[in-house]
């Protein structure tokens, strides 16, 4: 799979990855800036952006004159925001791509920002807030990085506070994206079919104009914990949801592959450890799985599940047995080999598609030292061996690292930190 980088005079860089085998393209906008990068009085406001920026630009002065565009073409198009980076995406039949990166260009550069518009859009932000809390199985990924990370703004909540949502003004937005949407932390990303020189000059025209600044650094995560922690968000439900987990790496450490690894042979898929033990050996849960999360400065590995009220310690001791045993012996061979095809697979066909090679891509632009291709990458994950393996878990797993996040009906946090122990 290849791809060409091309950096604008203003610092903006372009990733064009051609596809042969599609009929499809996709662009996507990205900057390096989210939630983690707001103070406590903007907290919210990265995402509040990235529902402004379809609600109308100077050429396309109303929000259905965006989506109408696009959906005449039968496009898909969408934004997200995360802790460190917002993007904003469209994919199309390969024919309508200038279609794509034009509408797309626009609401990332011309953007209104109404006033009147801000004030609607609350309403819709505060429901979404709503609808989060109602969703114990998502909401406990916040409660579990509050508790890491809290009070560093990365153990915040990407929407925010009702309060702060309800308070921002016009000038809010503006300032925060004369500081933060600047053309050095900007990257486009092509990937389909396309004539790559068309649009790279395309690209060039859009964005030549885009000002550069200096990005304000993020305050890092100080991790200086030295006994098992607790946090609890009490709620009547229907079944508890816990996070079990430990303090890892950062995004770029070397270490990273053999953790990745280590995490589906723990609980990636349903032939790894936790999924025999928890769910199939004794029906304590209907999803168990274990994974990887990090950032520019931290990281962890964790086990989600969900269970009845009555089974979460039995839960907890499965797990914990699970994550002493990962530390302390070696895995198998076969264990290994098959962690190293199951990420192939999922390569593989993960990338057939020209949006998720456009998200492959940028992600790596944006969040990594360099860009590797899936050939450098799936190279890398053949390096590790089973030695790795039992040295990155001893390190990870040790007991003064362990952190546990609960939603349901609980109150006893004594209770359950005693039951912590490696």
């Amino acid at each position: 799979m290849n791809y060409k980088k091309t950096t604008l005079k203003n610092g903006l860089r372009i990733i064009t990855a051609p596809m042969k085998d599609t009929n499809t393209a996709t662009v996507v906008v990205m900057v390096g800036v989210g939630s983690r990068y707001e103070t406590e009085k903007e907290a919210g406001l990265s995402h509040f952006i990235e529902h402004m920026f379809f609600k109308g630009t100077e050429k396309r002065p109303e929000a259905l004159m965006i989506s109408e565009e696009l959906d005449a073409i039968g496009g898909e198009f969408n934004a997200f925001t995360s802790k460190d980076r917002t993007a904003y995406y469209a994919k199309v039949d390969s024919r309508h791509m200038e279609v794509a990166l034009d509408v797309v260009s626009d609401i990332y550069l011309n953007s209104k920002i109404d006033a009147q518009e801000i004030e609607k859009e609350k309403g819709t932000i505060l429901q979404e807030v709503n609808m989060r809390e109602d969703n114990p199985m998502r909401l406990v990924g916040e409660v579990f990085e509050e508790l890491l990370y809290s009070p560093n703004n990365l153990g915040r909540d990407v929407i925010g506070y009702k309060k702060t949502i309800e308070s921002f003004k016009r000038k809010d937005f503006t300032n925060f994206m004369k500081r933060f949407y600047v053309s050095s932390d900007t990257v486009i990303c092509v990937a389909g079919k396309f004539d790559e020189k068309k649009i790279i000059s395309l690209v060039k025209k859009y964005f030549f104009a885009m000002l550069d600044g200096k990005k304000p650094q993020i305050k890092k995560v100080v991790e200086v914990q030295k006994r098992p922690e607790v946090k609890i968000k009490f709620k009547k439900t229907d079944q508890t949801h816990l996070i079990l987990g430990n303090r890892a790496y950062h995004e770029n450490h070397k270490d990273r592959f053999a953790v990745s690894l280590m995490s589906i042979i723990l609980g990636g898929n349903m032939s790894s450890r936790l999924f025999l033990e928890v769910r199939e050996k004794r029906g304590l849960a209907y999803y168990v799985r274990a994974g990887v999360d990090s950032y520019e400065d931290c990281g962890y590995t964790a086990t989600q599940a969900g269970v009845e009220h009555k089974n979460l310690e039995e839960t907890i001791r499965v797990i914990l047995q699970e994550y002493k045993k990962m530390a302390t012996e070696r895995v198998s061979e076969k264990e290994l080999a098959n962690a190293k095809n199951y990420i192939k697979g999922k390569s593989v066909m993960g990338l057939e598609s020209s949006d998720e090679v456009a998200m492959f891509f940028i992600d790596q632009e944006i969040k990594r030292d360099k860009v590797m291709t899936i050939e450098d990458i799936l190279a890398k994950f053949d390096k590790v061996t089973t030695s790795d393996i039992l040295r990155v878990a001893g390190d990870i797993f040790q007991e003064k690292s362990l952190n546990l996040a609960i939603i349901g009906p609980h109150k006893n946090e004594s209770k359950l930190k005693n039951l912590l122990k490696l």
